[in-house]
C-alpha cells in the first residue's frame, strides 16, 4: 500500500547532539534498515543449493553451499573438526574452533576445497587468496547442540523452552573480510550491484552458517541412531539463529569510519522524519505496528542475561512498553498521528524505549524505509581531503557548532583521560586499558577524538583568525587528522560520537551495541563491559522458504 505524505507539518531531523551520545547509540535496536534483514529481502530470489556434503558419523568433515542467480554464484565452504572441551574458547586469542568457514567467489573445485581445508581452520596461521571473500569461525553451544542431537536421535523434537534460553546451536567469534589473511580486498567486489549494501558478504556468510548448524545436528542424530532419528522440525529450526561473541575489536570501526557512520545514522533519522511527516495514517498501518509491538513484548520474555547492566535496561524497556501500550490503546487516529506518538514517547520513555519505538514505527512502511538501505554505503576516500585555503576561523566555528559538548571538558583531569586504546601484540586486535595502572600508553591509537579536537580548538584559538588552514598545519602537523575529522563533521553531522571515549565513565559495549543493531542483532547479553553475546537470524526464513518470505519474520513469536 502506498502512503501519501503531505508536508503540512515540517518535521526536523533529530539533532546530532541528541542522538550521538553513547547512552542513546547504545540503545538502538534492529529495524528494517538492519543489514541481515535487507540481505534476506535482496537475496530471496537467489537459488540456494548444497553443492557438496561430506560429514562423517560424528558430524566432522566438509560441506559446501551456494547461492546462485543467473551467472553469479557465491559459496560457503564449511570445515567441522573435533575439538576437545579444554580447547574450546570464545576468546579471539583461541587457536582452535569447532568449525571454520570461508565464503568463496563462485563454485569451488575440489582442489580449492583441499587448499582451504589446509588453511582456513588455522585462521591467522593460514592463508587465503582473492578467490575468498570472508572468513569466520564458530564454537558449539555444547549443551544445546547435544540436547538437540540426542532428542532427534531418540525420535523426538527438542525442548522448545530449553532452546529458547539460548536461541542458537553455534556462536561465531569473528567474521573477517576486506583483505585479512589474504582475502579479497573490498575494491574487487565493490561494483557488484548485489553487494552494494554494507556488510552483504558477512551477512551472507552468517546466514549460510545457520544452515550448516541445522544440517550438522540432523546428520549427527541420524548417524547416531538411523532407525529412530527424525529431522529437526522447521518451526524449531527457524527459531534457532546464530550466536556471536563480540569484543572490543568491533568498537574502533565506528570511530575510524565517520562518513559511513553518518550514512547509517542518517538513514535511520530520515526514516523517522518521513514517518513523522505522514499526514493520514491508516488503521491497517496502526494494526501492523500493534501486532509487532505485542509480538516483541512476548519475545522479550525469552531474553536471558546475567548482566546487571543489561537486566536494568531490559526491565526499563519492558516497563516503558507497558506504559506505552496503555497510552497507545487509548489513542484516536488523527492528522500526523506518528508525530504525536513520537513526541509522547520522547517525553515519557527512557533511551532504550524511545529507540525501540523508532524501530517499530518503520515496520508498516517498507516502501518508504527500504529504499534508504541503498544510501548506507559511501566512498569514504573522497571526503578525506583538506581544503587548505580556508581560514582557520572556519575550523573554530565548526567546533563551536558541532562539538559544543567537549569545549568545557578539561583533559588535564585524570577522569577524562583514564583510558587509552591500543592494538594487542599477539592478535593485533583493539584493546582498552587504564593509562594510570597499565603500561603501553605510548602505543595509543588515535581514537581519543574528543581530547584531540579540544587540543585543536585551543591551538587554533591562539592562531591568527585570517590565517589559512594550510598555514596552521605547517606548524601543527600532528593535528592534521583532527582537522580532517572536523571538516568531515561539517558535511556529515552524524559522523562523530559526542562522548569522550577515554573517560573513566566510558561503557565500551555501547559502541558494540550500536554496530550490532545495524547488523540486526537481538538478545544482547553483556558478559562484562568489554564484550557481549548476541543472536542473529533468529526467526529468519530457512533457505527453502526465502522466496516466499516477507519482512515480518523479525517479529515472529519465538515461544
Amino acid at each position: 500500500m502506498k502512503t501519501a505524505i503531505k508536508n503540512k507539518q515540517f518535521v526536523e531531523l533529530r539533532p546530532a547532539s541528541e542522538i550521538m551520545r553513547l547512552s542513546r547509540l547504545g540503545s538502538f535496536h534492529q529495524s528494517k534498515l538492519s543489514f541481515l534483514r535487507s540481505f534476506i529481502r535482496e537475496f530471496k530470489d537467489w537459488e540456494f543449493k548444497t553443492e557438496y556434503f561430506n560429514l562423517d558419523s560424528s558430524g566432522y568433515g566438509e560441506i559446501v553451499y551456494s547461492l546462485n542467480f543467473k551467472e553469479k554464484s557465491y559459496s560457503l565452504i564449511c570445515f567441522a573438526n573435533h575439538l576437545d572441551a579444554s580447547e574450546r574458547s570464545d576468546r579471539v586469542i583461541a587457536t582452535k574452533w569447532d568449525s571454520s568457514f570461508v565464503l568463496f567467489d563462485g563454485i569451488p573445485k575440489q582442489e580449492d576445497i583441499q587448499r582451504l581445508k589446509n588453511n582456513v581452520p588455522l585462521q591467522e596461521q593460514g592463508r587465503t587468496t582473492y578467490k575468498e571473500l570472508a572468513l569466520s569461525r564458530a564454537n558449539k553451544s555444547v549443551r544445546t547442540f547435544e540436547h538437540v542431537v540426542n532428542s532427534l536421535a531418540e525420535g523426538k523434537q527438542p525442548d522448545k523452552q530449553f532452546l529458547s534460553k539460548v536461541g542458537y546451536l553455534y556462536r561465531t567469534t569473528a567474521v573477517y573480510g576486506s583483505g585479512k589473511f589474504g582475502l579479497a580486498d573490498r575494491f574487487r567486489v565493490s561494483d557488484r550491484p548485489e553487494l552494494k549494501g554494507p556488510f552483504r558478504l558477512e551477512m551472507m556468510l552468517v546466514y549460510f552458517v545457520r544452515k550448516f548448524t541445522i544440517d550438522q545436528v540432523n546428520h549427527t542424530a541420524k548417524a547416531k541412531n538411523p532407525s529412530t532419528a527424525v529431522q529437526l522440525d522447521d518451526d524449531i529450526a527457524r527459531n534457532l539463529g546464530i550466536g556471536n561473541s563480540t569484543g572490543l575489536g568491533m568498537a574502533p570501526f565506528i570511530v575510524n569510519h565517520p562518513t559511513l557512520l553518518h550514512q547509517w545514522i542518517s538513514a535511520r533519522e530520515r526514516a523517522l522524519q518521513i514517518i513523522r511527516s505522514i499526514h493520514k495514517v491508516s488503521n491497517e498501518d496502526i494494526g501492523v505496528f500493534q501486532k509487532y509491538l505485542d509480538q516483541s513484548m512476548n519475545n522479550m520474555e525469552t531474553w536471558v542475561t546475567d548482566s546487571e547492566f543489561q537486566t536494568k535496561k531490559n526491565n526499563s524497556l519492558k516497563k516503558d512498553l507497558k506504559n506505552f501500550k496503555a497510552y497507545f490503546n487509548d489513542l484516536t487516529v488523527r492528522d500526523f498521528f506518528w508525530n504525536e506518538v513520537y513526541l509522547w514517547v520522547s517525553d515519557n520513555m527512557e533511551d532504550e524505549g524511545i529507540e525501540f519505538i523508532v524501530s517499530l514505527m518503520m515496520e508498516p512502511y517498507g516502501e518508504l524505509v527500504e529504499p534508504l538501505c541503498h544510501d548506507m554505503s559511501i566512498d569514504e576516500d573522497q571526503y578525506f581531503t583538506i581544503e587548505g585555503s580556508r581560514p582557520t576561523k572556519d575550523i573554530k566555528k565548526i567546533i563551536e557548532n558541532y562539538y559544543q559538548w567537549l569545549i568545557p571538558v578539561n583533559f588535564e583531569e585524570k577522569e577524562n583521560i583514564t583510558n587509552f586504546w591500543y592494538y594487542s601484540k599477539n592478535k593485533q586486535e583493539p584493546r582498552l586499558s587504564n593509562r594510570f595502572e597499565e603500561d603501553g600508553s605510548e602505543n595509543e591509537l588515535p581514537l581519543a577524538i574528543a581530547r584531540d579536537i579540544k587540543k585543536l580548538y585551543l591551538e587554533i584559538s591562539k592562531f591568527q583568525s585570517n590565517a589559512t588552514i594550510a598555514e596552521f598545519l605547517l606548524s601543527n602537523q600532528e593535528l592534521r587528522y583532527v582537522v580532517r575529522r572536523v571538516l568531515i563533521c561539517e558535511k556529515f553531522p552524524y559522523s562523530e560520537i559526542q562522548d569522550n571515549t577515554t573517560a573513566d565513565t566510558i561503557i565500551p559495549i555501547d559502541m558494540l551495541r550500536l554496530k550490532l543493531s545495524y547488523f540486526g542483532a537481538v538478545r544482547f547479553d553483556p558478559r562484562s563491559d568489554l564484550w557481549l553475546r548476541i543472536t542473529m537470524y533468529q526467526g529468519a526464513p530457512l533457505p527453502h522458504e526465502m522466496k516466499f518470505s516477507d519482512d515480518s519474520w523479525a517479529y515472529r513469536s519465538l515461544n
